[in-house]
């Protein structure tokens, strides 16, 4: 991914990324410690918050080097599977105890949005989508999230909320559009698909983090769904072509264990030091970092309009942070 990878913490219509979310803990302000110490919290916080999104910056170009070598199938099935793995070593060594019977619940609509529907979407629209036609689409991703984390919790966000919501997505979609001569592609559809769906991953994610921190809610969402990865992959790579490429493996190593695992966790580490509102503000920067990466690593010729785009959407996102 997300891709992967935005964490809502509720009532407060605050967005943070890519890949089953929320706080889990208090942020720094809100204990009691000395300045010095609050200050080196901030700096900690900061830095860990900044590391996480610029994992998920990535996650688009490694999921394009990752289909050099696997099929889209194998590739989103192997990516789940060895992040689930990853995860569950983590648990267990830390003795996490096992979700209540009530938040399983919520634990499958993380994984269903998180896990499984967004990378498997932004996956199949890479095969015909450029990552910087990509990263403008998904970069409504913290909007959509917050529509509809006010939506489920019923609160009730100002007028300037909405206007800049509804501005971003009219940004987005006239790009769609006139990246395709006028019709939604496959792609696009799929980019769409993977906003609403990881949207709702998101925002159930930020309600069960109140219960428990947020990367213990990744962890055992990527864990619930281990059988159905692994039985994934064995039948992705039983009927999918594989070529085994420096590029291919780098890909998958990375969606797996950079932006699903280590990404998540710095990132869930980061916004506990430094709270949700704050660190959504560094994310704001994630859809222009991957236009960079798109041109640094891939090759990719932007066209003007995407880093326009991309700026507008970003531009509309602050505008709803301070709404």
């Amino acid at each position: 991914m997300t891709a992967q990878n935005s964490a809502t913490t509720l009532p407060t219509i605050a967005v943070v990324p890519t890949p089953g979310t929320g706080q889990g803990t208090a942020p720094a302000a809100d204990r009691a410690s000395t300045p010095a110490a609050d200050r080196s919290a901030a700096r900690t916080g900061t830095a860990l918050a900044a590391l996480g999104v610029l994992s998920f910056s990535l996650t688009f170009p490694a999921t394009a080097w990752g289909l050099e070598s696997f099929g889209p199938w194998s590739l989103v099935a192997l990516r789940s599977a060895l992040a689930a793995l990853l995860a569950g070593v983590f648990l267990l060594a830390l003795r996490v105890p096992l979700p209540r019977r009530a938040q399983w619940a919520p634990l499958a609509v993380v994984a269903g949005g998180v896990v499984v529907g967004f990378p498997m979407l932004t996956t199949l629209a890479l095969q015909t989508s450029s990552t910087s036609h990509a990263a403008v689409v998904v970069g409504l991703l913290p909007l959509t999230t917050a529509a509809l984390s006010a939506l489920r919790t019923g609160a009730r966000p100002s007028r300037t909320f909405w206007t800049a919501a509804v501005a971003g997505a009219v940004v987005v979609l006239s790009f769609a559009l006139a990246q395709s001569g006028g019709a939604p592609t496959t792609g696009d559809l799929y980019l769409f698909g993977a906003l609403l769906v990881c949207a709702a991953g998101y925002t159930e994610g930020a309600r069960l983090a109140r219960e428990m921190p947020g990367w213990q809610v990744i962890g055992w969402a990527l864990v619930g769904c281990l059988p159905l990865s692994l039985t994934g992959s064995a039948l992705g790579l039983a009927y999918e072509p594989v070529h085994l490429g420096a590029h291919g493996l780098i890909g998958l190593a990375w969606v797996a264990a950079g932006s699903t695992f280590l990404g998540l966790y710095v990132w869930y580490r980061g916004m506990a030091e430094i709270g949700a509102a704050r660190a959504s503000q560094l994310q704001l920067a994630q859809p222009l970092l991957t236009l960079v990466w798109s041109v640094a690593l891939l090759g990719e010729h932007l066209t003007p309009a995407a880093p326009v785009a991309a700026g507008a959407v970003l531009v509309c996102i602050a505008v709803t942070q301070r709404a």
